[in-house]
């Protein structure tokens, strides 16, 4: 295997930098494969991601530190939590909630909570020891790591600035105008008016905010020293890394420079170099893309082992507000989810650190426009002039317990692996105070922060052994919906059949969404009723002896002959079948 991995890397730097010499890359392999010789850690079991249930967190707003997530991670396995993914741990100036990275190698010093004397190795160990903890729990560990763009404080970029000659200047990208690359789309509409920003006498190109110059990946010395740095964490124990915003990577004149073939070798590239420390660690594609451009960056089995199904998030939302199972059915057929290599796996999530995103890259403007004004209830929580909604899950289900565990039940039964946010297990809330702060810390006014804040435990505590609390009836349906799962590999393995059922009428129930998803021996068959009202529906012959409880203990209630079924408005049953 490893001289597959080595001519794969030789095969992608020749697609990349035909006129550059092999030996730059010969002498990096070697490098490779003493390090690989050096830290001998095991492969992962293959394809561990399929079953995970993950958890996203910002390690300060969940618990100050990782002294405080550690203290959590009981709360987590028992939640059913196998995997976290935490999101921006690297140092940074925290302009971009930690996506602009200073120091690709450095634990931000406020999450290890060491004197200030404290050295670069102390911090690590921190975060070595939190790995520890958490993989004696059974939970795997991943972050985020911008690979497109730095932060202006970075010593690449800040070198860069110092003259046209100096040797980190082409690790980003400058200009003399803004004449170059006119086609890209400006990403943070209403948020930057450009993708070039004017420093000394040159300007240099961003996709994001100003603050975060795009790296040159036409320099095969970035390519190298990203790699560098995928290697550094997985030595030291990290299970596997989020990809941010990898449709950008590479930029070519005329195009829109977003998806291009070269940034897949790229990736590629990337995926053989992590392979070759080891295997199974997991490289997770953020591309906010229609599925037909996701699923390229799965390449072969070769590239990304796993990406976000964005387009499905917001048809999740739009089958609620629309009281229809289409928007969910239409999106997963192969018209437009097509098939993915075997080893591969979508991952599916409703609510993010980002806000509800509507891009017009992967939602029709009817959609657009549809989603948006069901769930924009607040103008405070429009983004990007309408391309998306800034706002808690439980704001945009209207803190209805059944609503939050109805959408809920949708997205852990879907193929694929799912995403809890933090919080979202007891139904936080906005947070307009944390969005205020960071107003002022950042000089941006970026809606998102309101999605962020921090969890109050000891408030939590009381609100979690309140019954009649709000707080308590969402966390007890979410946690038994996780608890549930976890018992099943047929939700991230198996596959979906989807079942139409007919009201006693004999019209299809379209405000029923129902399927079995089936895996070896396992077939779960699970039922939701995207109405307020309830639905009387009459079940397929092959289901009509499911017993009187589903896997969560609800009681059912079936009349005539155990033929039709009632089903209560936003209502959800998951039941095993033979």
């Amino acid at each position: 295997m490893k001289d597959i991995l080595t001519n794969r890397l030789r095969t992608y730097w020749k697609e990349l930098y035909p006129g550059e010499s092999l030996s730059t890359l010969e002498n990096f392999i070697i490098e490779l494969e003493g390090k690989a010789s050096e830290i001998n850690i095991e492969p992962h079991e293959p394809e561990w991601y399929k079953d995970a249930i993950v958890y996203s967190l910002y390690v300060d707003l969940f618990n100050n530190d990782f002294k405080g997530l550690e203290n959590k991670l009981d709360y987590l396995k028992d939640l059913g939590i196998s995997c976290l993914w935490l999101l921006p741990i690297l140092d940074s100036p925290m302009k971009d909630a930690g996506f602009d990275i200073k120091d690709y190698r450095k634990i931000r010093p406020d999450l290890v909570s060491l004197d200030s004397n404290a050295s670069n190795n102390e911090r690590q160990q921190v975060f070595v020891r939190f790995l520890e903890h958490a993989h004696q729990r059974g939970i795997k560990v991943i972050f985020d790591i911008a690979i497109n763009h730095t932060s202006n404080e970075h010593p690449w970029f800040k070198s860069s600035r110092l003259s046209r000659d100096n040797p980190f200047r082409d690790y980003y990208i400058w200009s003399d105008d803004r004449d170059k690359y006119k086609e890209p789309r400006i990403i943070f509409k209403g948020l930057c008016s450009s993708n070039w920003e004017k420093d000394g006498k040159q300007y240099f190109f961003h996709r994001f905010f100003e603050f975060q110059p795009d790296l040159n990946y036409r320099n095969p010395s970035v390519l190298l020293e990203m790699s560098r740095n995928f290697v550094f964490w997985i030595e030291k124990g990290v299970d596997g890394f989020r990809a941010d915003a990898i449709p950008y990577l590479w930029k070519e004149e005329g195009t829109d420079c977003e998806n291009l073939p070269k940034t897949h070798s790229v990736i590629k590239f990337f995926r053989a170099v992590i392979d070759l420390l080891r295997p199974g660690t997991l490289l997770l594609a953020e591309a906010c893309q229609q599925p037909h451009e996701v699923v390229k960056y799965f390449g072969d089995g070769d590239e990304c082992n796993a990406g976000y199904h964005f387009p499905l998030m917001p048809q999740m939302f739009k089958a609620l507000a629309s009281q229809s199972n289409v928007p969910v059915v239409n999106t997963l057929s192969p018209d437009i989810t097509p098939d993915i290599p075997e080893t591969t796996q979508w991952f599916l999530f409703l609510r993010l650190h980002d806000e509800l995103s509507l891009e017009l890259v992967y939602v029709s403007e009817e959609d657009r426009k549809f989603i948006h004004e069901a769930y924009c209830k607040d103008p405070l929580w429009d983004f990007r002039l309408g391309q998306g909604i800034s706002a808690r899950l439980s704001e945009l289900m209207d803190r209805d317990p059944r609503k939050i565990a109805l959408i809920y039940s949708i997205m852990l039964t879907l193929p694929g692996t799912p995403v809890v946010y933090y919080g979202d297990e007891f139904g936080k809330l906005n947070d307009v105070g944390f969005y205020e702060r960071m107003i002022q810390l950042t000089g941006k006014d970026d809606t998102r922060f309101l999605v962020r804040g921090e969890i109050d435990w000891d408030r939590l505590d009381k609100d979690l052994s309140n019954h009649e609390s709000f707080h308590y009836k969402v966390f007890m349906h979410i946690s038994m919906q996780t608890k549930t799962r976890k018992m099943f590999k047929c939700f991230g393995q198996g596959s979906i059949n989807w079942i139409k059922v007919t009201d006693q009428e004999n019209n299809i129930a379209e405000n029923v969404l129902t399927y079995i998803r089936s895996f070896a021996d396992e077939r779960i068959w699970v039922i939701h009723n995207l109405s307020p009202v309830e639905q009387n529906v009459i079940l397929p012959e092959e289901l009509n002896a499911i017993g009187e409880k589903d896997l969560m203990g609800k009681k059912i209630k079936i009349m005539q002959n155990n033929q039709i079924f009632f089903l209560p408005g936003y209502s959800y049953f998951w039941f095993q079948v033979k």
